[in-house]
């Protein structure tokens, strides 16, 4: 069923949108969707830091919009429509093209249309081949950084202890980094930290489902959600 938002220009719009927020990372979804970009072009700006759930979420969906076009603008004025296409030209009579007067074959043993490479051309073929092999090792590391929000069940859990309990988790490929707690709402803070983790080691669904949000660690964690996954 399609989500509904009303008057996203008037101050109790703002508001409703911000109590939407307060148990959700996206819009719909455990993911940034069109749903997102959607509701983000329809504001008129960024909201006010009062409404903590929404300025959290148009922050992070201004870094996801940047990320994905990193280049730095300049500014573009658009004036008018789309330029009309030209007319197509008058057609007219043309003379047929003179007859060719035949030209002898060359002989095939005569004809070389490549030569042979150089010893200086073969060899600059293999760098240029083992540079961009190189290049394309390097980019895929095989690594991910991931931030994820932790959520406790209440105001009443003890964030000191979720944390320690989140850490506790240790496996191969998972290395845990930095951390803060960021206020939710009446008087609940949820821990942001991030992640890396080696994408053949760690599955991070795994990580949530089998670690985090079940055994000793569930006493503290009601759920979790992945705020920014990207390769390394």
């Amino acid at each position: 069923m399609a989500i509904s938002f009303d008057d996203l220009g008037s101050s109790a719009g703002l508001k409703s949108l911000d109590e939407y927020l307060l148990k959700r990372s996206y819009i719909s979804g455990c993911q940034a969707s069109r749903d997102d970009l959607l509701v983000y072009l329809a504001l008129a700006g960024a909201p006010s830091p009062d409404l903590i759930n929404l300025s959290r979420w148009y922050s992070h969906i201004t870094g996801l919009i940047e990320s994905s076009f990193p280049g730095s603008p300049v500014g573009v004025s658009l004036k008018g429509g789309a330029a009309p296409a030209p007319a197509a030209p008058a057609t007219r009579d043309v003379p047929p093209p003179a007859p060719q007067t035949p030209v002898a074959a060359a002989d095939d043993d005569d004809l070389d249309l490549f030569g042979e490479e150089t010893e200086e051309e073969q060899t600059a073929a293999a760098e240029r081949e083992a540079k961009v092999k190189a290049s394309a090792k390097k980019k895929e590391s095989g690594k991910s950084s991931v931030l994820m929000d932790v959520k406790p069940w209440d105001d009443e859990t003890d964030m000191v202890k979720l944390e320690a309990a989140v850490r506790a988790v240790q496996m191969p490929g998972l290395l845990w980094g930095a951390s803060k707690l960021t206020p939710v709402g009446y008087g609940i803070k949820k821990l942001t930290i991030m992640m890396t983790v080696e994408d053949e080691l760690v599955s991070v669904d795994g990580l949530i489902e089998e670690h985090l949000t079940e055994g000793p660690a569930a006493e503290y964690i009601q759920s979790c959600d992945i705020v920014a996954f990207n390769k390394i």
